[in-house]
């Protein structure tokens, strides 16, 4: 029987907020890899007397547009997040988990509210790699949020998984979550700044791409040893749902990790650099939909479906 209307207008906004957040993401990469990082030098203002650029602006007219692009893209996402609150007081209303529904997108407008204090930060710090990874990452958390949100007015079904399932999908997000880290630290290293001026980590650039080459490959292991154990200690619908995510966030870390060999053995071109960029949100969105299907962390609240 087809949804009715409201609730899939309802849907739609929380995946448009999950779509937007990755698409910042991908135009901040943008910023960085085109040299627009301070395209719009001031903050809250684009210059120091407008809001938007104007002709003729020191920073180049491209790379003025392209940086505040961004900053529009963040009033978009804060439209959505708004969006998302007031369904919660109308078509969600009646929900017996409206409480985590409200709290989570409350917490996606201050989140939002917290990158643009961030990316001013980013800004008046004449690009300081240190705040333009806590930039990175904040989004990571705020993707994290949105997918939750997203799965959870989808009334998706929620599996019990295996002990063992479990606990090798918490070592996989968990390792994860630091290639994810050691990456901006590799960003923070090498050359698409944002800017010609802008400061670098003092490190040794192809090491720690070495170091995160290499935690990638023990994360396609463990990997291949959480399908394993699927097989073996699940079964039913648990095991083909657990199955076909973990495989396909598999096929996403292969695809991301040849980007990555591509663009290091070819002197990081941009676009493949962007490419990169790109391919580390769908590999934490892929993760984040293993862990939202399985009961992997204690939640209470959702129900979860028997073993066929």
């Amino acid at each position: 029987m087809p949804k009715p209307l409201r609730i899939r207008l309802t849907q739609g906004i929380f995946s448009l907020l999950l779509a937007l957040q990755a698409g910042l993401i991908v135009t901040g990469g943008a910023v960085r890899l085109t040299g627009s990082g301070l395209g719009c030098p001031t903050w809250p203002t684009c210059t120091g007397s407008s809001y938007t650029p104007v002709p003729h602006q020191a920073q180049g007219t491209l790379h003025s547009w392209i940086e505040f692009g961004n900053r529009l893209l963040t009033f978009l996402l804060f439209a959505a997040a708004l969006a998302a609150i007031l369904t919660t007081f109308t078509t969600l209303r009646k929900r017996s988990d409206i409480h985590v529904l409200r709290r989570g997108a409350l917490l996606q407008l201050l989140g939002i509210l917290g990158q643009g204090i961030l990316g001013g930060i980013t800004v008046l710090t004449k690009l300081n790699p240190l705040p333009v990874a806590g930039h990175f990452l904040l989004s990571i958390i705020l993707v994290t949020g949105a997918s939750a949100l997203t799965f959870r007015v989808r009334e998706k079904t929620v599996y019990q998984p295996a002990p063992l399932t479990s606990l090798l999908t918490r070592m996989t997000i968990a390792l994860t979550i630091v290639i994810l880290i050691v990456g901006t630290i590799v960003t923070g290293s090498g050359p698409h700044a944002g800017d010609i001026q802008a400061k670098r980590f003092p490190l040794d650039a192809g090491k720690i791409a070495l170091l995160h080459s290499d935690l990638v490959i023990a994360l396609t292991c463990l990997i291949i040893a959480l399908l394993l154990v699927i097989r073996s200690y699940e079964s039913g619908a648990t095991q083909r749902v657990f199955y076909r995510a973990v495989g396909l966030f598999l096929f996403v870390c292969l695809a991301q990790g040849l980007i990555g060999y591509i663009q290091y053995f070819n002197g990081l071109p941009e676009l493949i650099v962007g490419a990169h960029l790109f391919g580390s949100t769908l590999v934490w969105i892929s993760v984040c939909n293993i862990a939202l299907i399985g009961r992997v962390y204690k939640r209470r609240d959702l129900v979860i479906t028997e073993q066929a």
